[in-house]
């Protein structure tokens, strides 16, 4: 009875101590999450910021500043990827008016199935607003010692269906452009859904330069 006693007391007392411990230390905060509403669909993303501090807090700023409204995924690639961030529906350029961030490719975040990586030319830090989204896991886009890699810095937690469903539209050329969608589909917003989350540059938001897109039924 005694040691019952005894080991009674100190499951209390942890618990105790827990609790007290717990109202001392704050909670950690939720990941910023974006919300991209499509013609084909809703997609949301969560974003790592602790891991791709530069590449999350260049993504939110241009959210919030509107740039993906009214841009198309324009180049698709079943079993690969979908991308999107750079042109309108008739593949006119739109700039997003920043400069190029660096590579955080060796932040530890892979090119797995539902992750958002920067896209870039041959210059590994030339990223500046266009992004895609892997469909599957593309593990030759991660740094390797012959490559500066892709870098990561979020995952979609809601909407892979809508992701598969852009991935299977009929593609084609478009001028000098390959792997085009036929039909063009639109991100009609795109949304920070919590801003609490955020506390890094980006944060500002400003009315759009131009009109946003109505979806076309």
């Amino acid at each position: 009875m005694g040691l019952y006693t005894t080991i009674r007391k100190g499951f209390w007392a942890l618990l105790v101590s827990v609790a007290a411990i717990a109202t001392v230390m704050p909670a950690h905060a939720d990941n910023p999450r974006v919300e991209l509403v499509t013609e084909r669909g809703s997609i949301i993303v969560e974003l790592y910021a602790e891991r791709a501090p530069v590449s999350v807090a260049n993504f939110i700023s241009l959210v919030n500043n509107h740039h993906y409204d009214g841009l198309i995924f324009h180049r698709v690639i079943s079993g690969f990827m979908i991308q999107t961030g750079g042109f309108t529906f008739d593949m006119t350029p739109r700039e997003p008016g920043t400069d190029n961030i660096s590579n955080e490719a060796t932040n530890g975040l892979t090119n797995k199935r539902g992750t958002l990586a920067m896209a870039r030319t041959n210059d590994p830090n030339s990223a500046r607003a266009q992004f895609f989204i892997n469909h599957r896991n593309n593990a030759s886009l991660n740094m390797r010692s012959d490559s500066a890699g892709y870098s990561v810095f979020g995952k979609v937690v809601e909407g892979m269906r809508v992701v598969d469903a852009i991935a299977r539209v009929r593609t084609g050329n478009y001028g000098p452009y390959q792997n085009v969608p036929l039909e063009p589909i639109r991100i009609l917003t795109a949304k920070l859904l919590n801003p609490d989350a955020w506390t890094g540059t980006g944060a500002t938001t400003v009315e759009p330069s131009f009109e946003r897109p109505i979806p076309i039924r």
